[in-house]
């Protein structure tokens, strides 16, 4: 719990803010890559492409959803509640991802450009929110991590936990895992000092206190 002390709170941006439930699905529809009947998760469009010897267009799919479909996601249920209480309380937002500007394959649409638009238009960055200049999309997770350190982040909180977990990750800074499907649950032994939650209203909990 915060305890009155005003935090800077890093999070993450892919699978933390922006929720991707059956985004891959929907978009594969609308290019003719699955059938209709296949299963709505992005697992199931990437196990189905790839299984018919088809990655390159998968890998095409995730430059199209992140670069141009971004309207088809959501945020997580809580999250913007979460944000607009830290605000309130004056504790310090970043966003800070792994994310690199083009996709690899396929049109070179601008996927940091979208990942602000997406935050500008559900209310998250702009005047009175997050602020552009505390925004960040690293290349390399080696260069998020790094990132988190130079801010002197005292709160992290992402859906890898091999970002909570990598070399150079700031020592004092808690790690917390955001963990929707509880995928890590049973893992969480292996993750020393990693805190693990099923969704934004536990997180603001654990980081913020109750909420008054």
């Amino acid at each position: 719990m915060s305890g009155g002390t005003l935090l800077r709170i890093g999070i993450d941006f892919d699978n933390t803010i922006a929720c991707y439930d059956g985004v891959f699905h929907a978009a594969a529809l609308e290019r003719d890559l699955v059938p209709q009947g296949l299963g709505t998760g992005k697992t199931a469009v990437r196990d189905y492409l790839n299984g018919a010897g088809r990655k390159d267009e998968f890998t095409e799919l995730q430059g199209y959803v992140y670069g141009t479909r971004m309207d088809l996601a959501s945020t997580y249920p809580g999250c913007e509640t979460f944000v607009s209480r830290a605000l309130a309380e004056r504790h310090e937002l970043f966003v800070v991802s792994h994310k690199t500007r083009h996709p690899i394959l396929g049109p070179k649409y601008d996927m940091h450009a979208a990942a602000h638009g997406f935050l500008a238009a559900r209310g998250l960055s702009g005047s009175g929110r997050i602020p552009d200049d505390r925004i960040f999309f690293e290349p390399t997770k080696e260069e998020k991590v790094a990132r988190a350190a130079a801010l002197g982040i005292d709160v992290f909180i992402d859906d890898l936990p091999e970002i909570l977990t990598m070399p150079g990750f700031p020592a004092t800074a808690r790690r917390i895992l955001f963990d929707p499907e509880g995928a890590h649950s049973g893992r969480m032994a292996s993750y020393a000092g990693v805190e693990n939650y099923r969704g934004w209203d536990e997180v603001a909990t654990a980081v913020l206190g109750p909420a008054k």
